[in-house]
């Protein structure tokens, strides 16, 4: 039975129609319940929020809803009519769109192939109409405001591009329940601001949305009703009026969620990165990518950076790493300058960094869980030609340990963990480098609260035991909540430091340019 009882379900008004049903959807792999009689109703022009802890079984059920799975019982009703969908062009067919957390893009291809791929625009339904599709392509980008070349290749383009180009694909085709996983994940304030214009643009021709996120506060902005999961059921239901966020995370952990974003006193000791007048010249002329960014970090220091994106947060990154060549200025480490132009020499000497893109930049999906935490470190276990198995199993085995990274076994594939523990994993291989100063660029992205509650308690461990953090972040709370010192940067340049008591989420904001004229440093 489902455990929702009568107090959770959701008050419709009349007018509000459910277009599509989940009815006592079951899930089980290979002995374990994925889901467990669970019901969804989807209404018609309105925003469906889903929410749950990674596991919780949200992914499951949109690929049931979406034809990529079937269910081991239960049934969906489409219009009233029990549908089963054959696959996700089935499901396609009848209206089914949805776009997946993880991109799903051909890197070598254009954006138009990109957007109109598998369901191509023909003339007589033989020979594709590249000047059609490209027309079309651009009347979808112009919806979100972004100078994307349609003839780009979309591995050219940065991730918050990407993403866009994955939601424009979907809404290529004629969608009336549009499943949108993460879709905000990669996109910065302005870009989620175009987005939910066009989701109340899709919301009035009575398209439903479905709509994964961990971004809470967003969820309560944009939805009209709130669904959560935790294990595998249904445990509550509610207009998105009538809750706040503590009552979601209280749904989905079962337990209060007052210690979640609290800060944790940790002494911090000398002066460990000095960085000067770090500059970045754009390689074609013009305005600098980075101009004259001047900056300390002191050891156990948790120091935040916020911006919207494009305002050279990673760059800034990928220059410390060696990453971006022709960079100018000083970089001093540890009393030392930092020498050496390549990343293994910036590895070397202390330095090391967690990418925003855990998957295609921060893993290796076809390894083992193990291979990934020791990829970047491998010279310590080497024993002449050969790696030593058994000192390389008992690193692992510890640092799963120090770091509750929950798997079955070191050696099953990364690609079966969930978000929040690949970013463990992601981690776990920057520790091995031994570093003075670790980069995390935004190491919450995609993952959930109780992950995100784990990430800051591992910040604030290593912290406390004398690393130098800089961390990236587009969630204001966030920054707030765990950074002793905040730098904001805007076009290139830092505008403006905070110290943790005299930080505002208005300061911020203000600082970083949304809706302002040029920031004043201070």
């Amino acid at each position: 039975m489902s455990s929702t009882s009568s107090s959770h379900a959701p008050h419709a008004r009349p007018a509000d129609e459910v277009i599509l049903r989940a009815e006592g959807i079951t899930k089980v792999f290979s002995g374990t319940v994925a889901l467990d009689e669970v019901d969804f109703n989807v209404y018609r022009g309105k925003v469906n929020v889903l929410i749950g802890e990674n596991g919780a079984g949200k992914s499951t059920l949109m690929k049931i809803l979406a034809g990529v799975e079937r269910p081991t019982e239960g049934k969906l009703l489409l219009e009233g009519q029990e549908v089963h969908f054959l696959g996700p062009r089935d499901a396609a067919g009848h209206g089914i769109g949805i776009i997946f957390q993880e991109l799903n893009l051909f890197p070598n291809l254009s954006v138009t192939s990109n957007i109109f791929m598998a369901h191509e625009v023909t003339t007589r339904g033989v020979v594709i109409n590249e000047r059609e599709q490209e027309k079309r392509a651009k009347q979808i980008l112009d919806r979100f405001d972004q100078a994307i070349n349609p003839r780009a290749t979309v591995g050219d383009l940065r991730l918050g591009q990407q993403q866009i180009v994955e939601i424009a694909r979907a809404l290529s085709q004629d969608v009336r329940v549009l499943i949108m996983d993460e879709p905000t994940s990669a996109l910065s304030t302005a870009e989620v601001a175009v987005l939910f214009r066009v989701i109340q643009e899709l919301k009035a021709h009575g398209v439903a949305i479905i709509y994964i996120s961990h971004k809470l506060d967003e969820l309560l902005r944009i939805g009209d009703y709130v669904t959560v999961l935790r294990d595998g059921r249904l445990v509550a239901e509610a207009p998105a009026a009538s809750v706040n966020v503590n009552w979601i995370i209280e749904k989905m952990i079962g337990r209060d969620a007052e210690s979640f974003f609290r800060q944790k006193e940790h002494g911090r000791g000398d002066e460990l990165l000095t960085v000067k007048a770090l500059t970045l010249p754009r390689p074609l002329g013009g305005e600098d990518v980075l101009k004259e960014i001047s900056f300390s970090l002191r050891a156990g220091e948790l120091l935040g950076i916020y911006g919207l994106m494009g305002a050279g947060r990673t760059e800034l990154f990928e220059c410390l790493m060696g990453i971006r060549r022709g960079a100018e200025g000083e970089v001093w480490l540890d009393g030392q300058p930092l020498g050496g132009r390549t990343v293994a020499d910036r590895i070397r000497q202390g330095l090391m960094l967690v990418p925003e893109d855990r998957q295609g930049l921060g893993l290796v999906p076809t390894l083992s869980v193990a291979s990934n935490i020791t990829l970047a470190n491998l010279r310590t276990f080497a024993k002449g030609f050969f790696l030593s198995r058994r000192e390389e199993e008992g690193v692992v085995a510890r640092v799963i340990e120090e770091l509750s990274i929950k798997v079955s076994t070191p050696r099953q594939l990364i690609g079966s963990l969930s978000g929040g523990n690949q970013q463990k994993v992601v981690v776990a291989k920057a520790l091995l480098t031994s570093p003075k100063v670790l980069l995390l660029d935004e190491p919450t992205r995609g993952i959930d609260v109780g992950a995100k509650a784990e990430m800051f308690e591992l910040m604030n461990r290593l912290a406390a035991q004398g690393l130098g953090i800089i961390f990236v972040s587009s969630e204001l709370m966030e920054v707030l909540a765990v950074a002793d010192r905040i730098l904001v940067m805007s076009k290139g340049k830092i505008t403006r430091e905070f110290d943790r008591a005299g930080a505002t989420e208005e300061a911020l904001v203000a600082a970083s340019g949304i809706g302002h004229g040029p920031a004043s440093k201070g």
